[in-house]
């Protein structure tokens, strides 16, 4: 006997301010369901959400819940008022006894669960929310934005209990690596519609080109057709008047549908400008330390920083990552230590918490307030990498249509304000970008584009981000700091630290992320020998890092074989299957390249 949907929604329409965000909308969830809910940034994903959770009234339309089946709600912005602690809050509902599951919850978040609601940051007020809905396991549970504010330890745990949960949830995220290990199946909001795949999230971004790809066909067959049928208007209407009015009224009413069609929101024209090219060496740190009271942020570090660096800093809340950023910028100075700054520098910074934005006014004033911004005594022009730009036209690159111009930054959701923030700092030249999370509330399109335009830009980025599939596509350092002051350096970015922390772990751990090439005695876990003094620092570094390179390459070429398995790829799509066949063959040179260089190496240190 087939079960009762958890949660459905039929013919739902809802309107804010004239304009529709939903027209005619109806979905089901299911027991079992892991469900993401992805679309561009305004397109209503929250919106949606708050109407399956009940807290929005649609104009039309039917929400359904079953009798005795129990919805939790997760919001970006919970309230807390009326709670003292953040554990008050987070256990309110449970019966008698159940508490612990707060205190489960909030160890795996990392947050007090008694300190006082009045002193606790929204961070610590989110992480509260979630441990809430945790703590209440309802049957279907709709999490807007878990994982921001989360560390990548907390998002690790909260993956594994979402993992294990029996409840089904509606998940939005940023996060593809966070998408990708949870849902089964998608919904994709485009242009106030909702689509329905089920397959996980790694199908997402194919099944949408397609879609588009298809749309776009349509819509050329439609406008050759309009212009067909206008040409026939023109040239043999006069002699078949009365006959022909039916053909006429079909006319009318193509040209009705092609306008009807809403177009997709095209990408932001994002753009970074290197301004004056820096020093080689951009930043020089020898010995650097920070202490607050007695708490040890930073031990004894070193680290050069040269021109063209991309360098990830990762690690729990608290750790120190930002403290050691503003001592490498020279916003503040370390305890011991040097931090010398190479010549020409233009630093321009993203900052998490968004303080470059005053919330209460416009987005007009926003930009044109701003003296780096302002053009003369020009009310409506901002300067733009060296060029005056109509504040208008400017905001409209960056996705704001007209009405928002003269809205308060205050009502921006906070994928726009990232918008906004990221407007200001690329109007101006910089050779070193400082991004402190960069990727919260940005949706996956923008995410896209801000990578590209980081591997395009041409000068130094430090960055500080819990996404860890984009610091996988932007940083070739990483540097972990994992508290009680260590901070570590390692090559490559999340996944390649991972791979060489396991390996720096012991005999037993390395044996799995070894070459294939390696020794017997290696392969077989058995305990390595003194070294040498023969190898450099350099190379000493080199033969740690090699295998996570190694199998880094390793994957990618079995990635890139089972793409061009495809028999049909060759002739369906010629170009991708050349490029990937370059791709496949450099990384097949590399990885012999690689090989070669661990086996010399190798062989030189256990002589």
């Amino acid at each position: 006997m087939a079960r009762a949907p958890l949660l459905q929604l039929s013919d739902i329409s809802l309107t804010f301010g004239g304009n529709p965000v939903f027209d005619g909308l109806s979905l089901t969830v299911q027991q079992g369901d892991r469900l993401a809910l992805v679309g561009r940034n305004g397109s209503g994903k929250s919106t949606l959400m708050k109407v399956m959770a009940g807290l929005v009234e649609p104009d039309r339309g039917e929400v359904v819940t079953p009798v005795g089946t129990s919805v939790g709600y997760m919001e970006q912005d919970p309230d807390l008022s009326g709670f003292a602690t953040l554990g008050e809050f987070a256990a309110a509902g449970l019966g008698p006894g159940e508490d612990y599951r707060v205190d489960v919850a909030a160890e795996g978040l990392k947050f007090d669960p008694h300190r006082p609601v009045a002193t606790a940051s929204g961070g610590e007020r989110r992480r509260a929310a979630l441990a809430r809905l945790l703590a209440q396991a309802p049957d279907l549970m709709l999490l807007d934005e878990p994982t921001n504010h989360l560390d990548i330890q907390a998002i690790g745990w909260l993956e594994r209990q979402l993992a294990e949960t029996r409840a089904a949830f509606v998940l939005i995220s940023h996060d593809r690596a966070f998408l990708r290990a949870l849902a089964r199946s998608t919904l994709w909001i485009d242009r106030g519609e909702v689509r329905r795949q089920d397959k996980g999230f790694e199908a997402f971004e194919d099944w949408r080109e397609a879609t588009w790809a298809a749309e776009d066909e349509a819509r050329h067959k439609l406008d050759r057709k309009i212009k067909a049928e206008a040409r026939w208007a023109v040239e043999g209407i006069s002699a078949r008047r009365k006959r022909n009015q039916g053909r006429v009224r079909a006319l009318a009413a193509l040209r009705q549908e092609r306008s009807a069609q809403i177009r997709r929101q095209g990408t932001a024209a994002m753009a970074f400008d290197s301004g004056a090219q820096s020093g080689k060496r951009v930043i020089e740190a020898k010995g650097i330390s920070k202490t607050f009271g007695d708490r040890m942020i930073l031990r004894p570090f070193d680290l050069r920083v040269q021109r063209g660096d991309r360098i990830a800093f990762v690690g729990p809340n608290g750790a120190g990552k930002t403290t050691l950023i503003r001592m490498l910028t020279g916003e503040i100075a370390p305890d011991t230590g040097s931090v010398v700054h190479g010549t020409n520098l233009q630093i321009a910074v993203f900052d998490q918490n968004r303080a470059a934005l005053d919330e209460s006014v416009s987005l007009w004033e926003s930009l044109t307030g701003d003296p780096d911004m302002r053009v003369g005594g020009r009310a409506d022009q901002v300067m733009v990498r060296g060029q005056p730009r109509h504040v208008v036209g400017y905001l409209k690159d960056f996705l704001f249509d007209d009405a928002q111009v003269r809205a308060p930054v205050g009502s921006l959701s906070g994928g726009e304000k990232a918008r906004l923030l990221l407007a200001r700092i690329m109007a101006r030249p910089s050779n070193l970008l400082v991004l402190d999370e960069p990727t919260n509330d940005l949706d996956i399109e923008t995410l896209d584009l801000l990578q590209d335009i980081l591997g395009d830009y041409d000068g130094t980025v430090l960055l500080v981000s819990h996404d860890r599939d984009f610091i996988d596509r932007v940083a070739d350092t990483t540097i972990a700091m994992e508290g009680d002051g260590r901070a570590t350096t390692y090559a490559g970015g999340w996944t390649d630290y991972l791979v060489q922390r396991q390996e720096s772990a012991g005999p037993e751990a390395a044996v799995a992320a070894r070459p294939a090439t390696g020794s017997a005695a290696a392969q077989a876990g058995a305990p390595a020998k003194p070294r040498a003094a023969k190898l450099s620092f350099t190379e000493r570094h080199r033969l740690e890092t090699l295998p996570g390179e190694l199998a880094r390459l390793e994957a990618e070429i079995a990635k890139l074989g089972e793409f061009l398995a495809d028999p049909q790829l060759y002739s369906t799509q010629p170009a991708r299957f050349a490029k990937a066949s370059e791709a496949l063959a450099e990384r097949q040179q590399a990885l012999s390249a690689a090989e070669e260089e661990w086996l010399a190496l190798a062989e030189r240190d256990e002589a």
